[in-house]
């Protein structure tokens, strides 16, 4: 069973069946955010040059999701990011395997590492529970005690003040570990399913002066992967003006099918050919990167004889992890010009230029 965002996620579109009522709450929260005059055509500025860098500059997160689910998780991205090109991750505060990345975090100080806000606990025989206590937020549980499988499944059953409290106690973990994250994102883009998830992450990252991970710009890549509606472009490009105006670094887009890049049985076991594979397809997504600040999410992880019995997409993973340390990507990027950055650098970047 293997579980990425386009797997899980017309949840990221419920939002085209529940226009009416986001309108209202947002209108609430970001008072009158939703207005006609605000164009939902591409902006003549990316965020990326708002931001300082040249026009018309290529400039990309490339990011490890999933850090802390597993020993092989870790070991993934530390390989990624220490011996190739990823420059980011986030970690999943509620799973087992946090306080050994966090331990290699503050022996290497730099990495740039958010969270991973996690609503779900999607495998089937290795799963885990809210941080904030099944009998203080009982809507995210099964009746196993652990979180949802699915996205749905939290819609479905979990209020947005159960959801609130859950992300605010994994921000708390964070930082009693001495983590202070530099960016929010979302697992299985869960907090993007419903306007009010996505009401309690937004404010959660503003209140918190932490940047919160939305593609609010030209969205050329969402356009072409998910097909949203004019309507919901608008609403995505209006959250990121009030994530601008506070402060706060905003992606002009977002790049999420590596997951989907499926790995044939016949190469599954051969490194090579996996690696060349995965390779092949980031370099594809590189060449297809507009001008702007871009994320490229992907699920680095050093397999290991235990992994199977988490989950079948390992050899999805791996190539993940390889392609991010074969020089041939490296070689890709750079002929391409693409600018490498962080979520650290970017925040540091905002904070410099006026609104």
């Amino acid at each position: 069973m293997q579980r990425g965002w386009r797997n899980t996620l017309p949840a990221f579109f419920l939002f085209e069946n529940l226009i009416t009522m986001y309108k209202r709450l947002l209108l609430h929260f970001f008072a009158c955010m939703i207005t006609m005059s605000i164009s939902a055509q591409t902006p003549e500025r990316t965020y990326a040059e708002k931001l300082g860098y040249p026009k018309g500059a290529k400039v990309l997160i490339l990011h490890v999701d999933d850090v802390g689910m597993s020993f092989d998780s870790n070991e993934g991205t530390i390989n990624a990011i220490t011996k190739g090109v990823a420059t980011s991750c986030s970690v999943m505060m509620p799973c087992p395997w946090v306080p050994a990345f966090v331990h290699y975090m503050k022996e290497h100080p730099g990495i740039d590492a958010g969270l991973h806000l996690t609503l779900t606990a999607e495998w089937k025989g290795y799963r885990w529970g809210p941080l904030s206590g099944k009998n203080s937020t009982p809507g995210l549980v099964d009746k196993e005690g652990a979180m949802w499988y699915s996205v749905q499944d939290v819609v479905n059953n979990a209020t947005d003040d159960e959801v609130e409290k859950e992300i605010r106690a994994q921000l708390e973990r964070a930082r009693s570990m001495g983590f202070e994250p530099t960016h929010f994102d979302t697992h299985m883009g869960t907090l993007l399913a419903t306007p009010g998830f996505t009401q309690k992450y937004v404010q959660l990252g503003i209140e918190n002066h932490i940047p919160v991970m939305l593609p609010a710009g030209h969205a050329t890549l969402i356009k072409a992967d998910m097909n949203p509606s004019a309507s919901l472009l608008l609403l995505l490009r209006t959250v990121g003006k009030k994530l601008w105006d506070a402060g706060l670094p905003v992606l002009d887009d977002l790049h999420n099918t590596s997951y989907d890049w499926k790995i044939a049985a016949d190469m599954a076991s051969d490194d090579k050919k996996i690696q060349e594979y995965k390779t092949k397809k980031f370099i594809e997504g590189v060449h297809s990167l507009l001008p702007g600040l871009t994320m490229m999410i992907m699920h680095c992880t050093a397999t290991t004889e235990v992994f199977p019995y988490i989950s079948d997409s390992g050899p999805v993973r791996r190539g993940d992890m390889l392609a991010m340390m074969d020089p041939a990507l490296k070689k890709a990027i750079q002929e391409e010009g693409i600018i490498l950055t962080t979520w650290r650098e970017v925040n540091e970047r905002r904070q410099k230029v006026q609104k």
